[in-house]
C-alpha cells in the first residue's frame, strides 16, 4: 500500500464513521508523510491534518486504527 492509497482509506473510514464529504475529510487529512523504515522500525507513516481542532482528532483517531492494521507504507 502507498501513503496515497492508505490516505484515500483513512478518507473513506472517517466519512463512513463521521460524515461530511470525502472530499472535506481528504482537505483535512492532509498528506501521509512516509519515512524510511531504517529509521522507523514500527511505524514508517504519518498523517498531517489540519482544521478545527475537532477535525485534526477525528483524523488522529482514524490515523491511529489505521497505524494498528497497516503499520507500512510506500511512498506514493
Amino acid at each position: 500500500m502507498t501513503g496515497t492509497e492508505l490516505r484515500d482509506l483513512l478518507v473513506r473510514e472517517i466519512a463512513r464513521t463521521h460524515g461530511g464529504g470525502a472530499q472535506r475529510w481528504r482537505k483535512v487529512a492532509g498528506t501521509i508523510k512516509v519515512y524510511s523504515r531504517d529509521t522507523h522500525a514500527h511505524c514508517n507513516w504519518e498523517a498531517r491534518p489540519t482544521g478545527t481542532a475537532f477535525e485534526i482528532a477525528v483524523v488522529e483517531r482514524a490515523s491511529d486504527g489505521l497505524r494498528a492494521r497497516h503499520p507500512f507504507v510506500e511512498a506514493g
